[in-house]
This record gives C-alpha cells, structure tokens and sequence, in this order.
C-alpha cells in the first residue's frame, strides 16, 4: 500500500508525535493552518468517511473520546476545532481517515 499515514504508522517516514496508542496516532501537521495544527489517524486503514461502516466505525468514537486529552496536553484551553476532509471536492490529500486539530488561536468563523 502506498499510503503516506500507513507509512508514518510504520515507522518508515518520521512524524512529531503528539500521542499514541495501539488504535491510533496523533501528530503534528506539516503544512499547519493554525498555531496548533495536529493530525489523529486509526492505525487501520480507512479512506475517507464514506467507508466507515458497521465493522469500522467504533474508531470515530474512539479517536473522538481521546481527542480532549490531546487537546488539553496541546495546551489548546480556549477551544479548537476538528475536520475531517471526505473525497476530491472536500479537499482531503491523504486517502487515509484522519480528523484535524486546530487551535492555539482564534480561528476564522467562515469555515465553523
């Protein structure tokens, strides 16, 4: 599989880890869009939210009760905002389920 995230996963290309755990990893983006600008993958592949289903979908919840305590340990006290990219036309670049991080300053209400 040539997945950027499955390789980060792996091991075989480096990330700045902000979390970890057997289900899914959080880390800080490359491109950031914000002062805090973190990326949470499920370390099983899933492409988009258009492929979540009944045997896959437990993760979102997962990923969504972990994201707190990312938040919080970001230092991210005032609030933040997560998104999820789905396809061409949402603009997702890595075919690879992940939800964003963004924060550490007051975002721009356009896109809430």
């Amino acid at each position: 599989m040539d997945c950027l995230f499955c390789k980060i996963i792996n091991g075989e290309i480096p990330s700045k880890k902000v979390y970890e755990d057997d289900k899914i990893l959080a880390f800080h983006d490359i491109s950031p869009m914000a002062p805090v600008h973190v990326l949470v993958i499920p370390k099983e592949h899933i492409c988009c939210a258009d492929k979540l289903n009944d045997e896959n979908c437990e993760i979102v919840g997962y990923i969504f009760s972990k994201i707190p305590q990312i938040a919080k340990e970001l230092g991210l006290k005032n609030g933040y905002r997560v998104v999820t990219n789905c396809g061409e036309d949402g603009c997702q670049s890595v075919m690879h389920l992940h939800f964003h991080i963004l924060g550490g300053k007051k975002l721009n209400p356009q896109l809430a």
